[in-house]
């Protein structure tokens, strides 16, 4: 997944106690290391900028509350505060899985949540995002139960056991939707014409990005 630069466990920890005694500068911090991650997750799970941004504040504000309960004894804070945001943003979307919705997501490519790379120029950054926005559009077209495993094994690289605790669902079940998930987003991606029939990027995709 990439660019958080994780903090030291005793980093962690002590950025943790300064937040719960108040200080501001110690959450800001936190939320600066880790909102961009967050946000990504939440964005592979709504596909809509304004919801993904409403969530990853809802993960902070529940991250706050819960800051109590961290033990720098069993993890990084990293993996802590990672656990908390996946079980909220997954709560999120099965509950709107349950209620119908208008699935229509926005103009990826508009929306896109941009934070520049350093080294690339902005034509690189339109042509990655562009390439990223047709990988979501193509994940959000996957059954829920087979976009869920694949988002959390081939982006998020959780291993099998993590989200088999994650889910509550048998390490089986679990390795078959992510290979029926990575058949069905290969064969979407194609039928796209991101991909080619060898699995490559296509000519189109390769001038792109």
């Amino acid at each position: 997944m990439g660019a958080t630069k994780a903090l030291a466990i005793g980093d962690g920890a002590e950025l943790v106690r300064r937040a719960r005694a108040g200080d501001g500068a110690a959450w800001e911090e936190i939320v600066a290391t880790y909102s961009r991650r967050i946000y990504n997750l939440a964005y592979r799970f709504t596909a809509r900028a304004d919801a993904a941004e409403d969530l990853t504040q809802e993960v902070f504000v529940r991250l706050y509350r819960s800051l109590d309960q961290y033990d720098p004894r069993q993890g990084d804070l990293q993996n802590w505060l990672m656990r908390l945001a996946r079980n909220l943003i997954i709560d999120d979307y099965r509950r709107r899985e349950r209620v119908p919705h208008d699935s229509q997501a926005e103009d990826l490519e508009t929306h896109m949540y941009h934070l520049r790379a350093a080294g690339r120029s902005p034509q690189e950054e339109i042509e990655r995002d562009e390439l990223g926005a047709q990988v979501q559009a193509a994940i959000n077209r996957l059954p829920p139960d087979l976009r869920v495993c694949v988002i959390l094994r081939d982006i998020e690289e959780l291993s099998y056991q993590e989200i088999v605790e994650l889910l509550k669902i048998p390490e089986g079940t679990v390795k078959s939707r992510i290979n029926r998930g990575r058949i069905e987003l290969a064969k979407i991606l194609r039928r796209m014409r991101v991909i080619g029939a060898d699995g490559q990027l296509s000519e189109k995709s390769r001038s792109r990005g």
